[in-house]
């Protein structure tokens, strides 16, 4: 019923962690910026600090390489006049720091999740507040939302977004389409993700998740 944070999570992302983590971090981006492959540099640093398989994968979403970085800072926005976001990307950041979930701490600047998908998006009961959340960002600025149309639920993560749209009078048009992040790589407008792979080729972006989510009074962010 929540994106809330996994049972042992409170041990695996501890308050005596972060240090070491951002250490973790630091070595895989070296890595990483020296043309390391990225499964090999993440196991060979999974190994040497004896992450978990969870911890690992908190690693490669925190990490980058410097290049990555620096054309990623170059393409973000500060302001926009209308956007396309990645529906499931954007929203499960948000539904997790509703829910007391972990919220990783990008190299990068991003804000990012823990959550995975094999084919299922499961409506939490966080998924109307953080639409909401989201909307009241936009402030009534235009918006494309893209949802993965293979994605189990996501027809009813649409009637949502409609369903808030239409009661709020926000300017909004949802599709449900089978690749977002093609759609979004070649995207002339400004895009909202934290999708590492849409980064890397998106001609601008904004970094919604992470506005909306400094914007809530407590959250677990880590590192």
């Amino acid at each position: 019923m929540h994106r809330g944070p996994h049972p042992e999570d409170p041990q695996l992302f501890d308050s005596r962690l972060p240090a070491d983590f951002a250490r973790a971090v630091e070595h895989y981006s070296w890595l990483l910026s020296r043309g390391y492959a990225r499964q090999a540099g993440l196991t060979l640093v999974g190994d040497r600090f004896q992450w978990t398989q969870r911890q690992r994968v908190a690693l490669g979403r925190c990490a980058c390489s410097d290049e990555a970085r620096e054309s990623r800072a170059k393409k973000w926005v500060e302001s926009f006049d209308s956007i396309q976001i990645d529906g499931l990307n954007t929203l499960t950041t948000v539904e997790a720091a509703l829910a007391g979930g972990v919220v990783l701490r990008g190299r990068d600047g991003c804000f990012r999740d823990m959550a995975s998908f094999h084919g299922n998006y499961r409506m939490v009961e966080e998924a109307t507040r953080a639409v909401e959340l989201v909307g009241l960002h936009l402030a009534g600025r235009p918006a494309l939302w893209l949802l993965d149309k293979p994605v189990s639920n996501t027809g009813r993560l649409a009637q949502l977004l409609r369903s808030i749209a239409e009661e709020r009078g926000w300017p909004w048009t949802v599709e449900l389409v089978p690749d977002p992040d093609v759609l979004l790589k070649a995207s002339f407008e400004v895009v909202a993700t934290s999708d590492s792979a849409i980064l890397d080729l998106c001609g601008r972006s904004y970094n919604l998740a992470r506005r909306v989510v400094e914007e809530l009074p407590e959250v677990w962010l880590f590192p």
